[in-house]
C-alpha cells in the first residue's frame, strides 16, 4: 500500500539539506536516508530504537510537518466519498497520532523503561534494509501534487511506522481503519488481524510487508459477509 505517510525543532542540521554525522556533513539525499536506516538497524532494544526515532524526528521543522499534512490532505481528496470521510481520522492517526505518542513518551522518560529487545529482529532488519530504496520508489512528477515532497519526507513516514510496529508492537495501520469492501484492521484479544497484510508482496516498499498483524483468514472474510 502506497504510504499516505518533533521532539526538538530546528536542530543544527539545516532542514532538507544536510545530516551531521560524527565526522562530517552529508548533503547527498540518498546517503542521508541510508545513514538513518543504519542508525535504526543498530538498535537492540525498543528503548534504543525509540530514542533514535525521536532524534531523527526532531530534525523535522514545523514547515516539514505542514508539508506532510498538506500531502496527506491531497492524497485523501482523491478518495471517493463516503470512504474518504471514514478513513481520514485513521490515516491522520497513523502519521500524526504516532508522532504525538512519540513526543509524549519522550517527554515522560518512558524510553528508559523499554529495555526489552525488539520483538521480531529479522523483520525489523528487513524493514531497515528496505528504507533506502523505499524512500525513492515514487515518481513525484506522476503524482502531480502541489507540495514539494522529498525522500526525506517519505522517511518521516517510515520513522513513524517503525515506532508503531517495532516499539509499540502495533499494526502499521491503526486498529479500526476501514478498507474498501467493509473490512478493517482488528484487535482480537491482543492479536491483530488485517485483510491486506499479505497482499502487498509485490510492493516492496509497503509497510504491510513488515507489519505485526496477521492476515485475516479467507473463512473470516466469508463469515463476515
Amino acid at each position: 500500500m502506497v504510504p499516505a505517510l518533533t521532539i526538538r525543532q530546528n536542530l543544527c542540521t539545516p532542514p532538507e539539506q544536510s545530516v551531521m554525522t560524527r565526522n562530517r556533513i552529508i548533503t547527498d539525499e540518498r546517503e542521508q536516508v541510508a545513514v538513518v536506516a543504519r542508525r535504526l538497524a543498530a538498535a537492540i532494544t525498543k528503548g534504543d530504537l525509540a530514542t533514535v526515532i525521536a532524534d531523527e524526528a526532531g530534525r523535522y521543522s514545523i514547515t516539514d510537518l505542514q508539508i506532510l499534512g498538506g500531502r496527506l490532505f491531497a492524497e485523501m481528496t482523491r478518495l471517493p466519498s463516503p470512504y474518504r470521510e471514514q478513513v481520514w481520522p485513521f490515516v491522520t492517526d497513523q502519521l500524526f497520532g504516532a508522532h504525538h505518542m512519540l513526543l509524549l513518551m519522550y517527554r515522560s522518560g518512558r524510553f528508559h523503561t523499554l529495555t526489552e529487545p525488539i520483538t521480531d529482529s529479522k523483520t525489523f532488519h528487513d524493514f531497515c534494509a528496505m528504507i533506502p530504496e523505499g524512500c525513492f520508489a515514487w515518481d513525484e512528477h506522476a503524482e502531480r501534487t502541489p507540495f514539494p515532497f522529498s525522500a526525506r519526507h517519505r522517511l518521516f513516514y517510515y520513522l513513524m511506522a517503525a515506532f508503531t510496529m517495532f516499539v509499540l508492537d502495533r499494526p502499521g495501520h491503526p486498529v479500526g481503519m476501514p478498507f474498501p469492501g467493509g473490512f478493517s484492521v482488528e484487535d482480537r484479544n491482543g492479536t491483530f488481524y488485517c485483510l491486506i497484510r499479505d497482499r502487498e508482496k509485490e510492493v516492496f516498499f509497503s509497510i504491510c510487508n513488515f507489519c505485526p498483524a496477521k492476515q485475516t483468514e479467507e473463512n473470516d472474510i466469508h463469515e463476515s459477509r
